[in-house]
């Protein structure tokens, strides 16, 4: 059902002239993929944010990965079986998966990988795999050099989507990548790329690794055969979007994962290809329920009834997406379009009748927002106006991204244009979100009841159950607006005509596997 869907949006899916030539894949030759700002780390899932991710997945690989119909599919391991009980895991490794250091992989590489990331404080997933927010792992296993086996203490729906969940960055990193005291000082992986040079603020180089063994199974997203035909592969940190596309159109470089609705058109003019296909990246306005003045549900209703979506989503995305201000990614089985349809109406009147009710007084309301985003800065400005035009005193503090990133991560705002990058599970998307507060200052919602039916959705089997979970958070978000969905953007990446292979999908991560360039 879920594949489905998306074969259904990808119908209408936008390719721009000139066509791209059917030839046949050719090795040899430089891919380089342009990035908004640069990475934070090369230490998988720990210092993170989108740009970080990519590169990471680059690199390494998981036991399993999403495909582009937002299932899960093979990585490094070749298959795997499920316990009756739903309890245990067992993976079996492919054949032939070596790290960079040409070290074979075996069980006991992925199960140390494991306990060392589990047992690592700052890795910020660890609470969806210790019993904090889901199933709790009990025990990894390696009973033989093939065989991975993962024993839970309850049935999860989301424990295999988690594994592939690639903010969580699940993945297999040789021992020799840390030093004595166990910290990370080098990118061991076993991915079709390994690292040639990081230089700060500029790019990341990376060269395809010579006997690579790819998966068995045939490509799709991050899971099944990643076979690289450019023998370089360079991520260059451009932050400019003029400077991006004025790179793109030179030469300077192929991909442009990253592209603004307002230049489609100029780019086709310019001979690039440009493809679209819905995302899962929710753009939102988070709001801290615990200051002062926005811990009244009304003015956060207000808020609410302040905003026109749709306008909001057509400022950016020029048609492209549609506004959504639920959890609930559009392309999924798990939408309805009373997620919509119910949430508080733009009624500016209505606005300031419950600012009135509120005791508002013409309190500043603060939005922090970064130009390194566009989406982020120009959502903010359309937010501003729309407070503004219903009575509220709203003041843009744009910051750099770092200092926004901290701030989200320490709960230090009032409002903040934000975006999370895809997640392929409402369940996911919601796990990001809520949680008590007193233990982790990034969540936005901690309504005692919220997070036992996330519990409940993210330990269920049961479908049509975990479906009506969904349902039941997003009527208790129309009432007690902890967020404000604005909309998940579309999926927008433009290459050079000399690229062949490349194609866009859900994740909005850039997949240089199976990408080639024309003679």
């Amino acid at each position: 059902m879920m594949k489905n869907a998306l074969l259904a949006t990808a119908a209408a899916v936008l390719v721009a002239a000139p066509a791209i030539a059917q030839d046949a894949p050719r090795r040899g030759g430089t891919l380089t993929i342009a990035i908004n700002a640069d990475i934070r780390s090369l230490e998988p899932g720990i210092n993170r944010d989108g740009n970080t991710d990519s590169v990471a997945h680059m690199i390494y690989e998981g036991l399993v990965g999403y495909r582009t119909d937002l299932s899960v599919g093979p990585q490094l391991a070749k298959g795997w079986t499920v316990s009756d009980d739903g309890r245990t895991f067992r993976f079996t490794l492919r054949d032939g998966a070596k790290f960079h250091n040409g070290q074979p992989v075996t069980a006991a590489d992925v199960k140390s990988s494991w306990d060392r990331q589990i047992a690592n404080k700052a890795w910020p997933c660890a609470r969806f795999f210790n019993g904090a927010s889901g199933a709790k792992v009990e025990a990894v296993e390696a009973p033989d050099a093939k065989t991975v086996v993962y024993r839970l203490d309850k049935p999860s729906a989301l424990f295999l989507k988690q594994l592939a969940n690639f903010q969580c960055a699940v993945v297999a990193i040789h021992p020799a990548a840390f030093d004595a005291e166990g910290k990370w000082k080098e990118a061991i992986g076993t991915g079709p790329f390994k690292l040639k040079e990081w230089k700060r603020g500029e790019y990341v180089a990376m060269e395809r690794v010579a006997d690579y063994v790819p998966n068995p199974e045939p490509a799709s997203g991050y899971a099944g055969a990643r076979n690289a035909y450019v023998d370089n592969l360079v991520v260059r940190v451009v932050p400019d979007a003029s400077a991006a596309e004025a790179a793109l159109v030179s030469g300077a470089v192929d991909v442009l994962p990253d592209v603004d609705a307002h230049r489609i058109e100029g780019l086709k003019q310019k001979g690039m290809t440009v493809q679209t296909t819905p995302g899962l990246g929710w753009s939102a306005l988070l709001m801290q329920t615990r200051d002062p003045l926005l811990s009244n549900p009304k003015i956060r209703r207000a808020i609410a009834h302040a905003l026109n979506l749709q306008d909001i989503a057509d400022a950016r995305m020029l048609g492209l997406s549609k506004g959504n201000p639920s959890a609930v990614a559009d392309p999924t089985p798990y939408f309805q379009p009373s997620f919509v349809s119910s949430w508080p109406a733009y009624d500016p009147a209505r606005a300031k009748a419950l600012l009135k009710e509120a005791g508002y007084k013409g309190e500043t309301i603060r939005i922090q927002t970064n130009k390194r985003y566009t989406g982020m800065y120009d959502n903010a400005v359309v937010v501003q106006a729309m407070l503004q035009a219903a009575g509220m005193k709203a003041e843009l503090d744009v910051m750099e991204w770092a200092t926004q990133l901290d701030a989200y991560l320490k709960g230090a705002f009032q409002i903040q244009s934000f975006s999370y990058s895809a997640r392929f599970d409402p369940g996911l998307m919601y796990s990001a979100l809520i949680g008590d507060k007193d233990k982790l200052k990034w969540a936005q919602w901690e309504d005692p009841k919220a997070i036992a039916l996330l519990a409940e959705a993210n330990g269920s089997l049961d479908e049509a159950r975990r479906k009506a979970i969904f349902v039941e958070l997003h009527r208790m978000a129309t009432e007690q607006v902890p967020v404000i969905g604005l909309y998940f953007s579309t999926e927008i990446e433009a290459t050079a005509p000399t690229v062949r292979g490349y194609k866009p999908w859900p994740a909005g991560k850039p997949l240089p596997w199976g990408v080639w360039k024309a003679g």
